[in-house]
């Protein structure tokens, strides 16, 4: 009886199949529009289209990949550390007194040291941008981010002599503060 209820099911399983099959080969025709039906063609430049990648994590993200590759235990030949490459004095700056050791194994508390540098910047050099932002000095385009990215690799005090005389200070690798604020401006960033 076991086999005559299988046979009977498996049969009727194919009929489904089947008849389904059948429906599925069977294709309706589409009415005839009403209207003529114009094909729209459209060109799409590559190069005009652009997304819109400048807020604050892509300016830490950008930042934090040109000075260690985004990796938080890098320390170079100079003993700059982090992700953000910071040195003794930069941590002074933003009132942070520990060791190297738990700065490196601290990913948390090296996003809040450049957090809180990039405030500290901010606030020393805001006459400086409020006056420049958005135009071009010295052959740069002065924007908040790239002049805060500048103050990260050259210190604030050699940002204001920028300003002021157009002196374009080079950190040890030969990296100059104008090349920072070219590569980082434009950047809308988060700045309480």
């Amino acid at each position: 009886m076991k086999k005559f209820t299988v046979l009977i099911g498996s049969a009727i399983t194919v009929y489904a199949i089947m008849a389904f099959s059948a429906q599925l080969m069977y294709v309706k025709p589409l009415p005839e529009p009403l209207v003529a039906i114009t094909p729209i063609t459209a060109e799409l430049n590559i190069a005009e289209v652009k997304i819109d990648l400048k807020g604050h994590d892509a300016f830490l993200d950008k930042l934090g990949n040109f000075e260690s590759g985004n990796d938080y235990k890098k320390v170079n030949r100079l003993g700059y550390m982090g992700r953000y490459q910071f040195g003794r004095q930069a941590l002074k700056q933003v009132n942070l007194d520990i060791s190297r050791k738990e700065f490196l194994n601290n990913p948390e508390l090296q996003e809040l040291a450049m957090e809180r540098l990039i405030q500290h910047n901010n606030s020393t050099l805001e006459r400086f941008i409020k006056k420049y932002n958005g135009k071009t000095l010295h052959g740069v385009k002065v924007t908040r981010s790239g002049v805060l990215a500048a103050a990260h690799l050259g210190g604030a005090t050699n940002v204001k002599k920028w300003f002021r005389s157009g002196k374009d200070f080079k950190d040890a690798n030969g990296t100059s503060i104008t090349k920072y604020m070219k590569l980082f401006g434009g950047y809308s960033l988060s700045i309480e």
